[in-house]
């Protein structure tokens, strides 16, 4: 019985605050919008890469079939 007591003693124990993530100076803050930023544009950048990776492929497989038909 003692350490089922224990068990809802400790269950009704207070739950320690959040943990605050928010930047603590201004510093902080101004790194994390570029960084964010950063992200963002490395992310358009991936997109463009990637884009113009098919777009070669696409155009070296046509010309393979093009080659082919001939």
């Amino acid at each position: 019985m003692k350490r089922l007591e224990d068990a809802v003693r400790r269950l009704r124990k207070p739950q320690p605050p959040p943990v605050d993530l928010r930047p603590p100076t201004a510093f902080d803050a101004l790194l994390e919008q570029r960084i964010s930023a950063l992200e963002r544009s490395l992310e358009d950048l991936k997109g463009r890469v990637n884009g113009l990776i098919f777009l070669v492929i696409g155009a070296v497989v046509v010309q393979i079939i093009l080659g082919f038909l001939k």
